[in-house]
């Protein structure tokens, strides 16, 4: 156990003494409250010109995480320096040099990171809705509505799962560069594609994020996918968790 706790504050220290993952997650941040702002004060602007279909399926929680979709792409890069950075620098040597357990130096890895990143995507997620309410006004949403906390702290767990599955792809790669040119196509082109292209739609339905993301809808869509925000939550969780288990295996077999 002792060994543990020197492990976790090792993967702190080394998470907040690099730059570059500090400011991803301060790009995570304004990225997803910026965008969202400025998209439900478009909304509220046009929102008297909207049809009664479009009016009927306005969701006001959700319009104010319309960020998310590029914030996202920063907890990706951030989920992806905190792992692969050490293989980029060779440094991956010296952590099993000191950490021989390979389980023990990837568990306290993402467990760390996925605390930062929780923390993040929850301020993220309550600042996005906050401002986006504010510019929606009179169309905007109340936390005491139904369907509205569950989605602003689903906002926060999304956050947090894409960062771990991130970080999950990167220990399977072990190169920076490969594993974004993996992830930011997939999440933020393939996967939309899939998602809405009729012959691939059943399929889009579960991926990822495309599943992980019905938390954060209050107002259900004409066409439902069969699994309601939690169900999309849980396999979003199960597709993480396998990607966890395929990144432990294949660091414990092969060398640093």
């Amino acid at each position: 156990m002792a060994m543990v706790t020197r492990v976790l504050r090792s993967e702190w220290t080394k998470i907040r003494s690099v730059r570059s993952t500090l400011w991803t997650l301060g790009m995570a941040v304004t990225v997803t409250v910026s965008i969202g702002t400025l998209i439900s004060a478009l909304v509220r602007h046009d929102y008297a010109t909207l049809s009664a279909h479009d009016k009927r399926a306005f969701d006001p929680t959700f319009t104010s995480f319309a960020g998310t979709g590029l914030g996202q792409l920063a907890m990706i890069v951030f989920g992806v320096l905190v792992v692969s950075g050490e293989y980029g620098t060779g440094m991956i040597r010296t952590s099993l040099a000191a950490v021989p357990r390979r389980g023990v130096l990837l568990f306290c890895k993402i467990a760390v990171a996925t605390l930062a990143a929780l923390v993040v995507g929850l301020v993220t997620s309550c600042a996005a809705f906050a401002t986006g309410q504010l510019m929606l006004g009179r169309y905007g949403a109340s936390p005491g509505d139904p369907g509205v906390l569950r989605a602003v702290i689903g906002g926060g767990l999304y956050m947090t799962l894409i960062t771990v599955f991130s970080m999950a792809v990167a220990t399977m790669l072990r190169s920076p560069m490969l594993s974004l040119g993996v992830l930011m196509p997939f999440f933020f082109l393939i996967s939309n594609i899939l998602a809405n292209v009729s012959v691939t739609r059943t399929f889009g339905a579960y991926l990822p994020d495309q599943a992980g993301q019905k938390i954060m809808r209050v107002v259900t869509p004409e066409d439902p996918p069969p699994y309601g925000p939690w169900g999309g939550f849980a396999i979003m969780a199960l597709w993480v968790a396998v990607a966890v288990t395929v990144g432990y295996l294949l660091m414990k077999r092969r060398d640093a």
